[in-house]
């Protein structure tokens, strides 16, 4: 499944229970490390999936959490680190969309879809930061979209957080690199998931037509670069922002 290996590492990932979360949980427990990860709603998907991993022989924990609730994120954390002893990975990955062109946004679209997608971050990122600075090692990767870097009608919350996701990568990346902590981001084109296929085939074929490979990744691959990302092979790799996104943005 993946090459890296990841033995002996703990892992957290946000919004894990289903979608490019799922897979990501999926390939870094294939990889070695014992994964902890949250959901909002769907609790038998969660069920599943913990007992996937525990199948498999990985230890695995599933916390029902509001990523935007920075004292649900704080509590998540030292769960995370009272069960596991240390915390070598974090993928914040919660994401939502509340889509519609700014005439006719409501201030609650914007503000949800900025506090799931941006304040998460900051507040995994503010949870995790001090264990990791204490054991002079860690991995922390964000999941932007290339959307970010790009712009797209009708997403202008969306985009927002996304990119201020990717100025948020590099200000950590400054911070911690003194202490051997990496911070990366990761930016996903268009992905093989719920949301997608909700698109018609009119919506679809448009999509592909600015795709220069022509097809949408499959959440595994995805998967595979936070595996790269998290592992001593991108030892020297901070600050950067890797596009996922055949071609996208260029």
């Amino acid at each position: 499944m993946t090459h890296y290996h990841l033995n002996g590492k703990t892992a957290l990932v946000t919004g894990g229970s289903r979608g490019i979360g799922r897979a990501i949980v999926q390939h870094l427990a294939a990889a070695g490390a014992d994964v902890a990860f949250t959901y909002r709603s769907r609790k038998e998907e969660a069920d599943n999936l913990v007992a996937e991993l525990q199948a498999s022989g990985r230890k695995a924990l599933a916390f029902q959490s509001d990523a935007a609730s920075t004292a649900q994120s704080n509590d998540v954390v030292q769960a995370v680190i009272k069960e596991f002893g240390r915390l070598d990975i974090l993928v914040n990955n919660a994401g939502v969309t509340k889509d519609g062109l700014l005439m006719r946004m409501s201030e609650q679209d914007w503000d949800e879809v900025i506090a799931t997608n941006l304040k998460s971050v900051f507040n995994f990122t503010k949870a995790a930061c001090r264990q990791m600075m204490g054991q002079q090692t860690g991995s922390i990767i964000n999941i932007s979209s290339v959307v970010g870097l790009m712009g797209n009608a009708g997403q202008s919350n969306y985009v927002a957080s996304k990119a201020g996701v990717v100025g948020f990568t590099k200000s950590m990346a400054k911070e911690l690199a003194s202490r051997n902590v990496r911070v990366n981001a990761i930016a996903p084109g268009f992905i093989e998931t719920d949301m997608t296929e909700k698109l018609n085939d009119k919506q679809k074929e448009g999509i592909l037509g600015i795709i220069p490979m022509k097809r949408m990744a499959k959440p595994e691959e995805v998967a595979r670069v936070v595996c790269f990302l998290a592992s001593d092979d991108a030892g020297y790799i901070t600050g950067q922002t890797l596009s996922v996104d055949g071609g996208m943005a260029m």
